[in-house]
């Protein structure tokens, strides 16, 4: 088949395998250079930034004063989303909620280090969070889910949801539904670069944000990594991408099944099948006419670009441990490992923010409620972080505690290092002046 990308590995010279590991965020230098005037605009105007943006952009008519939904349209939402549909969203949110609980880690501990001495962790939620919901390429109810549910059970007190409006000047009703279910009211109608500037600096109706967590297209990466000394941007989430790794005991067509998961969210997507089978590698082409005959228009479109194109297609390598050793190198923000024994190859893969195991496992499960977060990073950024948890919505502080018992020990230590280091205020605080006043 022609309009699939077919790449012969162990044929690859290094600069072809290199150009398998691009995303299509990978040079975000024309991203960088236009929503800088954006970012300028609503730290300046404020909304009235962000009604001209949602007009020319995002071609939508948000009504003076209507940035922020209402109560009203939060009960219309429930009226307008049909019932299955909202007993799916709140089934997928107790699974990710079960989830989430058990995650949370312990308010606070303490150990004692020496005896007398103690030292610990206390844990406290951040203060405030903006919740980034996609919308460009169609509703993502399931996002709003993935960043709500950890961020109320971490505890975070001041939340709101940013996303992008309709063109009628709405929100997405399953969203709005979502973020209800899940604990949060306040959503306001703003996407792009635009809501990242908003959240980081405030506007009349847009409470300022300490971080700002979920995923976004390359303009909202881009507004990200200006505005990081403004505002904590969260894991680095991109567009979609997937590896379908598949061994020699499942058929290739569940492989082409699979891989157009990700694949159909955009043309900015990336998604791989990874098999050392020839088998495997000639049914998936032959069976992703047919998943197409049977697919939207508009997502046939998006996968076919994928597919065809230079962020995705079937990688056939010469052997098992070359598929293992390409996965680690791309570090994949989604891995399915198709195979009847999945544990056979868990080990040998450390590079990956989700790993779902078996033919049981695809995305679609993961990404509506299995109960692991789905939002995790793109770009290679598996190497360094994990998916969006309740760790995204807390921090740390050390805690220490020294009674008189144990201070004598530790403040000798604390002086000889302090003296070779060269620093006398150090040394000075735990010497005899300290235990004039500690007598006194």
């Amino acid at each position: 088949m022609t309009d699939v990308s077919f790449h012969d590995y162990a044929k690859l010279d290094a600069v072809g395998r290199a150009a398998l590991l691009k995303r299509s965020e990978t040079d975000l230098t024309f991203f960088l250079d236009k929503v800088g005037p954006i970012i300028e605009a609503v730290k300046t105007e404020g909304d009235a930034a962000l009604h001209r943006f949602a007009r020319d952009l995002d071609k939508a008519d948000v009504k003076p004063g209507a940035l922020k939904a209402t109560e009203a349209e939060f009960d219309a939402a429930f009226k307008a989303v049909e019932p299955e549909v909202v007993e799916a969203i709140r089934y997928g949110i107790e699974n990710i909620r079960r989830f989430h609980e058990e995650q949370k880690p312990e308010a606070m501990w303490l150990k004692e280090i020496r005896p007398g001495a103690f030292a610990g962790d206390r844990v406290t939620p951040i203060k405030s969070v903006a919740l980034y919901i996609p919308r460009g390429k169609g509703a993502f109810p399931s996002v709003t889910m993935m960043t709500a549910v950890p961020a109320v059970v971490a505890g975070v007190p001041d939340l709101a949801i940013v996303t992008p409006p309709t063109p009628d000047g709405s929100v997405d009703a399953a969203t709005l539904v979502a973020a209800r279910l899940a604990g949060v009211e306040t959503v306001y109608k703003v996407g792009g670069a635009q809501a990242v500037a908003a959240v980081a600096f405030g506007t009349e109706t847009v409470k300022p944000a300490l971080k700002i967590v979920g995923p976004g297209s390359p303009w909202v990466v881009a507004a990200k990594r200006l505005l990081s000394g403004v505002i904590d941007a969260g894991l680095p989430a991109g567009p979609s991408e997937a590896i379908i790794f598949a061994d020699d005991t499942v058929h290739g067509g569940l492989a082409a099944l699979d891989v157009l998961i990700e694949a159909e969210h955009g043309p900015d997507s990336s998604a791989y099948i990874v098999t050392h089978s020839h088998r495997v590698a000639e049914e998936a082409l032959a069976a992703l006419p047919e998943h197409w005959a049977r697919m939207t228009p508009q997502r046939v479109e998006f996968s076919k670009k994928v597919l065809g194109g230079a962020f995705g297609g079937i990688i056939l390598t010469s052997s098992v441990e070359e598929s293992h050793a390409f996965v680690n190198a791309y570090a994949p923000e989604h891995l399915e490992i198709l195979s009847t024994d999945p544990y056979a190859h868990l080990g040998k893969i450390t590079e990956a923010a989700e790993i779902l195991m078996g033919p049981y496992t695809p995305v679609s499960i993961a990404n509506f409620g299995l109960g692991p977060n789905a939002v995790l990073p793109t770009s290679r950024w598996a190497r360094t972080w994990g998916p969006l948890s309740v760790f995204d919505f807390v921090k740390r502080s050390s805690i220490g505690y020294v009674t008189a018992s144990a201070y004598p020990e530790l403040a000798h230590t604390a002086r000889v290092l302090a003296r070779y280091e060269g620093f006398s205020s150090h040394e000075q605080a735990v010497s005899s002046v300290r235990d004039a006043y500690l007598k006194g």
